[in-house]
C-alpha cells in the first residue's frame, strides 16, 4: 500500500529537524510559526481518510469530503497562541508532527510553539504544561510520555481555561482532554506488525522479542497487547520470549537490543513499534554477525530506515504521516478555543472530522515500506 506524503510533511522534515534543539539541562526547544495575514488552501492527503483494516471507512472518528455540509458552524478564533509539548525533543518523528502543526498554525493565524524535554518522561514533560499554564497559552497539543503522571497538571491546564489536546500517545482519564488524534487504528497498528516480522523470518517460525519505547506509554502498551494477542491466536509457530523497553533513546535501545541478543540465542526477530527503537536496532544488528539472522520490524521513518532497508537487514517497517497527527491537533485544539462542539465534527484539510463518543480522531492507516518502494517517501 502506498500512502501519499502530505505536502508539510515531506518539504518542512529538514527544516523542524534542525529548529528544534536540546540541551542537557532540559531547557525548552522552541520553533514559532507566526500568523499570516490569510489561511493557506489545505491539502488533501490520501493518509487524511480513515480505514478500519478491512479497507472500509471507519465508522468511528470518521472522515468525510468536503468542508461543508457536516461541518459544525460557528468561525474560528485567530490570533491564538498553541504549544505544541512532544514526548521528547531532538526526535524526527515528532519533528514531522510538528511541520504539520505548523502548517495548519498558518493556515488558522495562530501562532504554535514546540517545547518539551530531552527525555521521554512525564515528570520531564509536567514542567513543561505547568510553564504554558504559567504563560496563558490558550490551547496545549500533547503526546504524553506517561499516560498517568501528566493528568493533573493538564487537568491544571483545563481549569484555568486551556484547550488539552492528545495526540500520538493519549492520558488514561480521558477528562484531562477535549480529543485524541490517533494515527490509525491500534489493532491495524498490532496486526501488520506481526505479520511483517512473520513474513520476515519464514514459515519455520521461532522466537521473537518486543523492544518498545518508555513501559508507561498508553500507545505503546495498547499495541504490544493487541500483538500479544495476534500471537497467540494466529501465530502458533512464533514465541514471544520477551518485551524491554528502550525509552525511545537510541542509545538505551540499542543496549536493550544487544541484551536481547545475549539472552536468547536462538531470537529470531525483534518487532520495535517505535521509530527511535526500531532504527537503532537496525542499526545494531545491520554491524553485528546477527544481521540476516535476526529479523527486524516495526514502525519506522522511512528516510531512517532506508539504508537498512536497502542492505536487506529488514524488509518491512510501516508508518503513518506523522504530519496530520499534529496538523489534526492543531484544528481540534482551535476549534475547540473558538467554543465549537468537537463532538459534532470539524473541518479540517477539506474533510470533516468527527471524534468518536471517546472523543478520538483516526488520521488514517499505515503505509508500508520496503526496499522497492522506499524512496517514494521523503519523510
Amino acid at each position: 500500500m502506498r500512502t501519499q506524503l502530505t505536502r508539510f510533511a515531506a518539504a518542512g522534515l529538514a527544516v523542524a529537524m534542525l529548529a528544534a534543539c536540546g540541551s542537557d539541562d532540559k531547557k525548552a526547544a522552541s520553533t514559532t510559526a507566526a500568523p499570516t495575514t490569510a489561511a493557506a488552501a489545505p491539502t488533501t492527503t490520501a493518509a487524511a481518510t480513515p480505514t478500519t483494516a478491512g479497507g472500509d471507512t471507519a465508522t468511528t472518528a470518521g472522515a468525510t469530503e468536503g468542508s461543508g455540509g457536516a461541518a459544525p458552524a460557528g468561525d474560528l478564533k485567530t490570533g491564538l497562541t498553541i504549544a505544541v509539548i512532544p514526548k521528547a525533543i531532538n526526535n524526527a518523528y515528532f519533528d514531522a508532527a510538528f511541520v504539520g502543526a505548523q502548517k495548519a498554525c498558518e493556515e488558522l493565524q495562530a501562532t504554535c510553539e514546540q517545547v518539551g524535554p530531552t527525555e521521554a518522561t512525564g515528570a520531564a514533560q509536567t514542567e513543561f504544561i505547568n510553564t504554558e499554564i504559567q504563560k496563558g497559552v490558550d490551547a496545549i497539543v500533547i503526546s504524553a510520555a506517561d499516560a498517568d503522571s501528566v493528568t493533573p497538571s493538564l487537568q491544571q491546564a483545563k481549569a484555568a481555561g486551556i484547550a488539552v489536546v492528545t495526540y500520538d500517545a493519549d492520558v488514561n482519564d480521558t477528562s484531562a482532554r477535549l480529543a485524541m488524534i490517533k494515527p490509525t487504528t491500534p489493532d491495524l497498528i498490532a496486526t501488520s506488525q506481526v505479520k511483517w516480522i512473520s513474513d520476515a523470518i519464514g514459515p519455520e517460525g521461532g522466537e521473537i522479542a518486543i523492544l518498545s519505547a518508555a513501559a508507561t506509554a498508553e500507545n505503546q502498551n495498547a499495541w504490544i497487547d493487541l500483538m500479544k494477542k495476534d500471537l497467540a491466536a494466529n501465530y502458533p509457530k512464533l514465541k514471544l520470549v520477551d518485551t524491554v523497553y528502550g525509552d525511545d533513546d537510541a542509545a538505551t535501545s540499542a543496549d536493550k537490543a544487544a541484551a536481547l541478543l545475549q539472552a536468547h540465542p536462538d531470537l529470531k526477530g525483534i518487532i520495535s513499534p517505535t521509530t527511535v527503537g526500531v532504527a537503532a536496532t537496525a542499526k545494531y544488528i545491520s554491524g553485528s554477525e546477527y544481521k540476516g539472522k535476526v529479523q527486524v520490524t516495526g514502525l519506522g521513518l522511512p528516510s531512517e530506515m532506508k539504508s537498512y532497508l536497502k542492505d536487506g537487514t529488514v524488509k518491512t517497517v510501516g508508518l503513518w504521516d506523522p504530519g496530520m497527527l499534529g496538523y489534526l491537533g492543531i484544528y481540534a485544539a482551535v476549534n475547540a478555543v473558538s467554543g465549537n462542539d468537537l463532538s459534532a465534527g470539524f473541518a479540517a484539510d477539506g474533510k470533516t472530522y468527527t471524534p468518536d463518543a471517546d472523543g478520538i480522531v483516526i488520521v488514517g492507516p499505515p503505509a508500508e515500506f520496503t526496499a522497492d518502494n522506499v524512496d517514494q517517501y521523503a519523510f
